[in-house]
């Protein structure tokens, strides 16, 4: 598989990422641990189909650690994202959310062989800006939406910190993703009954939502995003990665979901902006 393949093969993870926030809330009310267990154990049969063309021979002898590391990145970053939605306006938290392009950027320059250049900082500086810009002009609106914005930038670090430490398990297959998601349902599986009552889609439309996340956002775009990680171009894939703030704040006004305010149209102007930056500095090493 050639790096430009690769890299193309990641970017239709950040399409698929852009209806994230659309679905889940189409999934309400299903509490956050439930809708992960469905999401994942619907990933996980993709992911089966997936391994069965290289057969699962491939799974052996991967380090528990590597299934670890996978599965708690995963169902770490998902409970966090699902639960901010849950407490918190969706475009204020979807834009906090996707922070993590800008994350995956700063965390990369301080791997080994990389260093960071006061365009990351300068770029880290406006994103924040218009981070800034959603909870300063929210107001008082209870603690229950502060906490989940809080949740919403919790879960951008978690899926930064996943991204980039996938880059350093290259040799690793893409069928490991396999694993991640049955372990991550599993998991969800234990820790709904222990903590949540159960509650299911109301209707037809919520399935669909729920059906929908587990095919692409919480699927498909796992595998999709391995592949551009460990094979593509990083940078050109982090670039690329900074319009599904943008993409996924419009697809909630376009569902009349989210207002088209000019704070959040600027909030995400600066976001994006402030992340675009830090990966040209990044492109530009060398």
């Amino acid at each position: 598989m050639t790096k430009a393949r690769a890299t193309l093969i990641g970017f239709s993870a950040v399409l698929m990422w852009s209806l994230l926030a659309l679905f889940t809330i189409g999934s309400a009310p299903v509490p956050p641990l439930l809708l992960n267990a469905l999401c994942f154990g619907i990933g996980g049969l993709i992911g089966l189909v997936w391994t069965a063309r290289t057969g699962f021979g491939v799974l052996r002898g991967i380090n528990w650690k590597v299934y670890a590391f996978g599965t708690i990145g995963l169902f770490g970053y998902h409970l966090l994202y699902f639960t901010a939605f849950r407490l918190a306006p969706a475009a204020e938290t979807g834009l906090i959310a996707y922070l993590w392009p800008l994350f995956i950027v700063l965390l990369s320059g301080l791997l080994p062989g990389e260093r960071l250049r006061a365009p990351h900082v300068i770029g880290a500086l406006v994103a924040f800006a218009g981070a800034a810009l959603i909870v300063l002009g929210r107001g008082g609106e209870g603690e229950g939406s502060a906490l989940g914005l809080i949740l919403a930038f919790g879960c951008a670090l978690t899926w930064a910190g996943y991204s980039v430490l996938s880059r350093r398990l290259g040799t690793v297959p893409t069928e490991s993703v396999t694993v991640y998601c049955l372990a991550t349902a599993a998991l969800s599986v234990v820790s709904h009954l222990a903590l949540e009552e159960t509650v299911w889609p109301q209707d037809g439309m919520g399935w669909a939502a729920v059906l929908a996340l587990g095919i692409g956002p919480v699927g498909a775009a796992f595998f999709t995003w391995d592949i551009g990680m460990k094979r593509g171009d990083i940078q050109l894939l982090g670039v690329a990665s900074y319009a599904a703030p943008l993409l996924s704040t419009l697809a909630l006004v376009a569902a009349g979901i989210a207002e088209p305010t000019w704070t959040i149209a600027l909030a995400a102007a600066l976001i994006a902006g402030g992340a675009a930056l830090a990966a040209k500095a990044s492109a530009g090493k060398g």
